[in-house]
């Protein structure tokens, strides 16, 4: 199957990646927020179980799920930092074009 030509990109503005930033933001703020709901949660609810096995399946299940929303907040929360130092960088390149 031949490869077909890229199709044209519009080249990144600072405008699209300022927006793409404060989305990015947004949904790590509100990731954080959740991590920390069920963190707080796990923590107020101690576990009960005497079988260790149980408790240690528990506690394995406990750690995945903070772990899981904490990972996307940290993905998220660094997605928003590069596309607003992108941002900065067009914005910068843009004015020293049209200085030239």
């Amino acid at each position: 199957m031949p490869d077909s030509p890229p199709e044209s990109v519009a080249p990144p503005s600072p405008l699209r990646c300022l927006a793409g930033s404060i989305v990015a933001g947004s949904i790590s703020l509100v990731l954080y927020n959740m991590t920390r709901a069920i963190a707080l949660a796990f923590a107020n609810q101690p576990l009960q179980y005497h079988n260790v096995t149980t408790a240690n399946i528990a506690v394995a299940v406990r750690t995945l799920v903070v772990g899981m929303s904490a990972l996307g907040t940290g993905v998220f929360g660094l997605a928003a930092i590069g596309l607003f130092g992108l941002g900065i960088q067009v914005s910068l390149a843009h004015f020293k074009n049209s200085a030239d």
